[in-house]
C-alpha cells in the first residue's frame, strides 16, 4: 500500500511535535514508531530519517508542516484527525511541556469550527484540562 501524502504529512507533523520541547522522549519515540508502522510509512525515504532522529526538526518546520497539511481551508475531519494524533503524542510521556501547550493553543485557533477567539481559548483550556486529568488518573 502506498501511503497518501496526507498520512505522510501527518506523521511528519507528529515527529515535529515530538521535537518541539527540544528532545524526543522515550514514550513519544515508541508512539511515533507504532503510528508509522500502522500507517505503513516507517520505511518511507522521507519519513525514515525523521523517525529515526537522524535530524532535528525545528519548531518553525513543524508549524510549516501543519500549515501545509491544513491548507487555506481545512476540513473539520483533517483538523480533528491531526488534533487527536497530536494529543495522543503529547500525552504519551505524561508531561505537557510549555512548547507543547503553545502548539495546542495555536492549533485551536486554526479550528475550522471556531466562531470566535474566546471560544478558541476555552477549547484550548478544556483540551489541556482533559490531558492533565487523564495524566492524573493514570498516576493514581
Amino acid at each position: 500500500m502506498v501511503a497518501s501524502s496526507n498520512v505522510k504529512q501527518l506523521i511528519k507533523i507528529l515527529i515535529g511535535a515530538a521535537w518541539i520541547d527540544g528532545k524526543v522522549q522515550i514514550e513519544e519515540r515508541e508512539y511515533l514508531h507504532r503510528v508509522a508502522q500502522q500507517a505503513e510509512v516507517a520505511n518511507d525515504p522521507e519519513i525514515q530519517p525523521l523517525l529515526n532522529e537522524l535530524r532535528v526538526v525545528s519548531i518553525d518546520e513543524c508549524y510549516k508542516w501543519i500549515e501545509e497539511y491544513l491548507g487555506d481551508c481545512p476540513s473539520q475531519e483533517d483538523y480533528q484527525q491531526m488534533i487527536e494524533a497530536l494529543s495522543a503524542l503529547i500525552y504519551s510521556d505524561g508531561d505537557v511541556d510549555t512548547e507543547e501547550a503553545k502548539l495546542l493553543t495555536r492549533l485551536q485557533l486554526l479550528n475550522p469550527a471556531n466562531e470566535s477567539p474566546k471560544s478558541a481559548s476555552n477549547k484550548v483550556l478544556k483540551t489541556i484540562q482533559n490531558i492533565y486529568r487523564r495524566w492524573i488518573d493514570k498516576q493514581v
